[in-house]
């Protein structure tokens, strides 16, 4: 039996996507970043490790406020697992472009392994992705966007 009831596992969870949600979509992270541990790391695997909430702060607004990441507006999730045990959750988790009107949706999912330190909070996050399809996902959306001619 884990230390933690799956009831908590999932409310934690759902805590951290809809600060993601909010992130996205205000452009202040603060709510997501508090979703971790003071002393928490980071992992992702085309930046690197972050080591504490405000490292992780600093990078997440600053990655996430320039063009054109800043247009990512959703992370919704495909599918996620609990282990109970470890108060692990994995997901795949799609990054989502602004919507253009196009009848296209613009996505490509990462990994994501989140570890559960109690008190609605995590210590860990890893997120892993295929950079060149990420980045292909971007170059089309971009594309898309300055021939409706939504580009600066």
């Amino acid at each position: 039996m884990g230390r933690w009831s799956r009831a908590e596992l999932e409310q934690a969870f759902d805590d951290y996507q809809q600060a993601a949600l909010k992130g996205a979509q205000e452009g202040d992270w603060r709510d997501w970043a508090d979703r971790f541990t003071l002393d928490a790391t980071y992992f992702e695997h085309q930046y690197g490790r972050f080591w504490g909430r405000e490292n992780i702060y600093q990078w997440i607004s600053k990655t996430m406020g320039a063009f054109p990441a800043s247009s990512m507006t959703a992370f919704p999730i495909r599918w996620y697992s609990i282990d109970e045990d470890k108060g692990w959750i994995i997901c795949e988790v799609l990054n989502r472009m602004e919507d253009l009107g196009d009848g296209e949706i613009y996505e490509e999912p990462n990994i994501t392994i989140l570890h559960y330190a109690g008190n609605g909070l995590f210590s860990y996050e890893e997120d892993a992705y295929d950079r060149q399809r990420m980045g292909g996902m971007v170059a089309r959306w971009l594309k898309a966007r300055d021939a409706q001619g939504k580009g600066g």
